[in-house]
C-alpha cells in the first residue's frame, strides 16, 4: 500500500493511493453510509454506477447495531455490505462526544450510554481498534476527542495531548491486531487525527507530534462543527504544512463544493460529509448552474431535468415534476433518486478537480465553480 503525488498545481495535489481493496484517485470524495448503507435507499450497485470509489461507514453506529461481531463473521464490511472497494472507519470518537449527553472521560477511555437505549458503553483507543479490525475496513480512523470548538484553550491543549497518547495506543494495537491469524484485513491501514480547536499554533504543534508518528495517512478533525468558513480554511492553510508531502490528508466532515475548492487549493486529499445525501432527502440538490430545491412552486410544470449537464441516471431520465411530485406524495422513490444525483454530482466534481490539476488549470477552474455554486437558484 503506498500514496503518491503525481502532479501538483500550486498547493493543489493530485495523487494516487494503493489499497489492499483496491486504487483511489485523489482529490476524492468518500460517500458516507453510516450504518454501512447510504440513506436514501442506494445500494453498492449504485454506488459503483455513480463513481463513489470509498465508502464510509461509522464505528459507533456499527458497534451498537448490529454489532461488529456479526459484521465480522460476514466477511467484515466488504462482505457484509457485498462491496468490494475501499471502505474508511472513522473511530466513532465524534459520536460519543456528539451524540452522548452523559459521559465521563479518563485516560483509559471514555465511559458513556448509548443514544439507542442507554446502554453503558466504554470506548478506549484499543477497543475502537478491535471493533474496526473486525469491521475490516480498508482504513481505520484513530480513537481521538473532539472537543467542542468553544472550549478554552487549556482544556483543548489537554485534549490534544490525551489524544496524541491515545494515537500512541491505537498505532501499538492495530500492529498487534493486523499480526492476527484470525484477523480478516491483516493490512489495516491507521489514520491519525490532529485536532486543536480553532487555535493555530494548538493545532501546528499537535500535527507535528501526530506526524512524527508515521502513519500511513493523516487527518484535520473538530473543524466544521460551527466555526466560520473564513476560520476553517485559514486553520487548514496553517497546518497543511505540517502534513507529511508523501502521505495522503483528510478533511473530515467537509463539506460543501465549495468549501472542497477552497480546501482542495489548500493541499488536502480527502473529504466526506452527509450533507450531499441528507439534503437531497429533502430535495435540495446541487447543480452545475447553482442550488435548487426541488419543493418550488416553480417546478410544478417543469419536464426537463434537473440538470440538463448532467449524465448521472436520475437526470437521463426523470424531470423535475415527476420528482417534485413524488415528494408531495410522500413517496419514498424520490430520495433515493435525488441521492443518487447528488453523489453522482459530488463524485463528479472530484473527477473534473483531478483533471484540473492534472491540466495545470485548477485556480481558473476554481474561480468559475466557485461563482456557480454559491449561487442558489
Amino acid at each position: 500500500m503506498a500514496f503518491k503525488v503525481i502532479k501538483t498545481d500550486g498547493r493543489a495535489r493530485r495523487g494516487v493511493l494503493e489499497t489492499v481493496h483496491g486504487t483511489v484517485q485523489t482529490p476524492l470524495f468518500m460517500n458516507v453510509g453510516t450504518s454501512a448503507a447510504i440513506k436514501g435507499g442506494v445500494a453498492p450497485d449504485d454506488l459503483k454506477q455513480i463513481g463513489c470509489q470509498v465508502e464510509l461507514s461509522n464505528t459507533y453506529h456499527l458497534h451498537v447495531r448490529p454489532g461488529e461481531d456479526l459484521v465480522y463473521k460476514c466477511g467484515g464490511l466488504q462482505g457484509f455490505m457485498n462491496w468490494d472497494r475501499p471502505i474508511l472507519t472513522d473511530s466513532g470518537g465524534f459520536q460519543v462526544f456528539s451524540l452522548a449527553a452523559i459521559r465521563s472521560i479518563k485516560e483509559e477511555g471514555v465511559h458513556f450510554n448509548s443514544h439507542i437505549d442507554g446502554a453503558k458503553i466504554f470506548m478506549s483507543p484499543e477497543i475502537s481498534m478491535q471493533i474496526q479490525s473486525k469491521l475490516a475496513s480498508t482504513i481505520a480512523m484513530a480513537f481521538d476527542e473532539c472537543p467542542s470548538s468553544v472550549a478554552d484553550k487549556s482544556y483543548i491543549k489537554q485534549s490534544c495531548d490525551r489524544t496524541y497518547r491515545w494515537l500512541e495506543r491505537c498505532k501499538t494495537e492495530m500492529a498487534r491486531l493486523n499480526g492476527l491469524d484470525e484477523t480478516i484485513n491483516k493490512n489495516q491501514m491507521l489514520f491519525g487525527i490532529g485536532q486543536g480547536g480553532v487555535y493555530t499554533d494548538l493545532r501546528k504543534e499537535h500535527m507535528k507530534r501526530v506526524s512524527d508518528l508515521d502513519l500511513d495517512g493523516y487527518a484535520i478533525g473538530g473543524l466544521a462543527v460551527g466555526e466560520t468558513n473564513e476560520v476553517m480554511y485559514d486553520v487548514v492553510s496553517e497546518v497543511e504544512p505540517y502534513m507529511p508531502v508523501e502521505k495522503p490528508r483528510y478533511l473530515m466532515g467537509v463539506g460543501t463544493p465549495v468549501d472542497i475548492l477552497e480546501c482542495v487549493e489548500r493541499g488536502v486529499d480527502m473529504f466526506d460529509c452527509v450533507m450531499p445525501s441528507r439534503n437531497a432527502r429533502h430535495g435540495n440538490l446541487f447543480t452545475s448552474y447553482g442550488h435548487i430545491n426541488l419543493n418550488n412552486n416553480k417546478y410544478f410544470w417543469d419536464d426537463g431535468p434537473i440538470d440538463p449537464e448532467c449524465d448521472c441516471p436520475v437526470c437521463r431520465t426523470y424531470s423535475k415534476a415527476y420528482i417534485r411530485h413524488l415528494f408531495k406524495a410522500r413517496e419514498m422513490l424520490p430520495m433515493r433518486l435525488c441521492v443518487i444525483h447528488n453523489l453522482y454530482f459530488y463524485n463528479k466534481l472530484m473527477a473534473d478537480i483531478r483533471e484540473a490539476i492534472e491540466q495545470g488549470r485548477f485556480a481558473e477552474f476554481k474561480k468559475e465553480r466557485v461563482a456557480i455554486y454559491s449561487q442558489r437558484i
